[in-house]
Order: C-alpha cells, then sequence, then structure tokens
C-alpha cells in the first residue's frame, strides 16, 4: 500500500464524523459533503506526517470550510425570512438507516438546525464545535481568530439564542407519533378545536415550496393561526397520502401521490404538544432527499 492509499484509508475512518461535523454546521447534506470532500484535498496536498492528531486537524479544517461556506451564503442572503429550510434526513417510522444515524447523534431535530441558522456564523462554529462535539475553545479560536475567552462569548450567545426555542422534542418517541397522528386526523375531520388542542400555544410554523392557498403563510405563529392554515390546506384539496416517517429522528409524516413524496412534515413536540412544525414542499430538493422505503 503506497502513502496515497494509506491516507486515504485513515481518512475514511473520519469521514462520518466529519460530515456530522458539516451537516450540524451547514443544514445541507450536499455541501456536507462538498466539505468533508475538501478536506480531503487539503489533506492530501498537505505533509501530513506534521499531524498528531488526524481526526482533531481534520475537525478543525472541515470547521474552517463550514465558516468560509457560511460566511459566503450569508453575504448572499437578502431575505432571512425566505431562508431555505435545513436539509431533513428522513427514514421510515421504524428507524433510520446507520448512515444517517450517525449524522443525528445527540438529537439534532430539523427545529434545532433552523435556530442553528440564524445565528453569526462565528457563534454557530462555537458552539457546534464546542457543545455538541466538545473541541476545546483553544482549538476553535484559530479557526474564528478570536482569543479563547471571546470564542467562549460566542458559544455563550449562542446558546442564549436557542434558549426558549423548540428544538428538543419529547423522547418518548411513541407519544409523538400519537400527537402527530392526532394532528392529521383533526386536519382531516376538519376539526379546528381538536387541531389547536394538540397545538402549543406559541406554536410556529414553516413551510417552504409548494403551491400555498390563498390567505396561507410560509411563516405562522400561535395555535390558532396554524390550525387555520391547516384546514385552508385541507379545503383546497392539497391532499395525497401521508405516510408516517423518522425526520431528523422525530416523529414526521411525508405525503406522497402516485408513490412520489410531494411534501415532508418535520415536527417538534414538546411536553405532548406541537411546538414546532416545518414544511418542505418543494419538488426540486424533494426529489434530491434520499427516502427510504415508508411502507
Amino acid at each position: 500500500m503506497d502513502e496515497h492509499d494509506w491516507l486515504a484509508r485513515r481518512f475514511e475512518g473520519h469521514r462520518t464524523h466529519l460530515r456530522a461535523v458539516a451537516y450540524r454546521m451547514l443544514g445541507s447534506l450536499s455541501e456536507a459533503d462538498d466539505a468533508v470532500q475538501e478536506a480531503w484535498l487539503r489533506l492530501s496536498r498537505s505533509d501530513s506526517g506534521d499531524v498528531d492528531n488526524l481526526g482533531g486537524w481534520l475537525t478543525t479544517v472541515v470547521g474552517r470550510i463550514c465558516l468560509d461556506m457560511l460566511r459566503s451564503r450569508k453575504s448572499r442572503r437578502e431575505d432571512p425570512v425566505g431562508a431555505q429550510l435545513p436539509d431533513p434526513i428522513i427514514g421510515s417510522a421504524g428507524g433510520i438507516d446507520p448512515e444517517h444515524q450517525a449524522l443525528l447523534a445527540d438529537s439534532v431535530g430539523l427545529a434545532l438546525l433552523v435556530v442553528l441558522d440564524t445565528l453569526d456564523p462565528a457563534e454557530r462554529l462555537a458552539f457546534v464545535l464546542h457543545d455538541m462535539f466538545a473541541l476545546p475553545f483553544d482549538e476553535i479560536a484559530p479557526i474564528v481568530g478570536r482569543s479563547s475567552a471571546a470564542t467562549r462569548q460566542l458559544a455563550s450567545r449562542a446558546r442564549r439564542r436557542l434558549q426558549g426555542s423548540p428544538t428538543v422534542p419529547d423522547a418518548d418517541l411513541s407519544r409523538q407519533r400519537e400527537v402527530v397522528d392526532a394532528f392529521f386526523a383533526a386536519a382531516r375531520g376538519g376539526d379546528f378545536d381538536a387541531l389547536v388542542s394538540v397545538l402549543d400555544p406559541d406554536v410556529i410554523l414553516r413551510a417552504e415550496g409548494g403551491a400555498a392557498p390563498a390567505g396561507t403563510s410560509r411563516f405562522v405563529r400561535g395555535a390558532a393561526t396554524v390550525a387555520s392554515q391547516a384546514l385552508m390546506f385541507r379545503a383546497a384539496g392539497h391532499g395525497g397520502v401521508p405516510r408516517p416517517a423518522l425526520v431528523n429522528g422525530a416523529a414526521g409524516m411525508v405525503v406522497t401521490k402516485d408513490g412520489v413524496p410531494t411534501t415532508v412534515f418535520a415536527f417538534t413536540v414538546v411536553g405532548g404538544k406541537i411546538a414546532a412544525i416545518d414544511i418542505l414542499a418543494d419538488p426540486d430538493r424533494l426529489a434530491a432527499l434520499d427516502f427510504e422505503p415508508l411502507g
């Protein structure tokens, strides 16, 4: 085995971890793969003999690449309200395949990624690398060009932004499923009161893509408003076959027509109530996702 093959095998041993870092940083599976590939190119062009801790070195390289990508994304983004939802990871109701499961350790729900996307890029990097991957602030500081103390403050600000946001779903998946099923049953039956009863009073609904009925919005807050939106979609005939699924490890639903996924619903159930609903109905983005057989 020559040196290039030996280095490639060592890199492959870290690929799953690096992809998980990049997915949490970027919320995009394709961009995460691009970041990991760029890390490999940088490794293959470097003198790896000087690297004592290859895993740590690669993590910081991926972090730096993702930081640059986030900054570039932020400079292009003009309308934060129209920001793109993160890529959901879809699995059958019975579980998610091992490759995707590695991306979702520590319950990286879709709602958490949505909130992370509101952070400043440096705040996001400090929070992700320290709070999610236990990288010391001394190692993160050179990536963001700050002192260790200033980097600690970046992570602290990120935590404050996350507090109070519905990002951590209830641990009981079967209870989550009961609440989600009750939501769809109430929507199908046109039962406004039943819809409101399963929604948190401050529930947030975010939607991307798809033809929306007149009077609906891409972002709404409040149980009564969200319930009204759900009934508008029903009245407009936005039907299909809802199939139970796991969306980023939480109870969700995939709506299909003629066997083709048309809408992904991600729910964040907190305290037995739906605290957030994220809806992806963009046909181009759905076509690019990897759907397991849903049954």
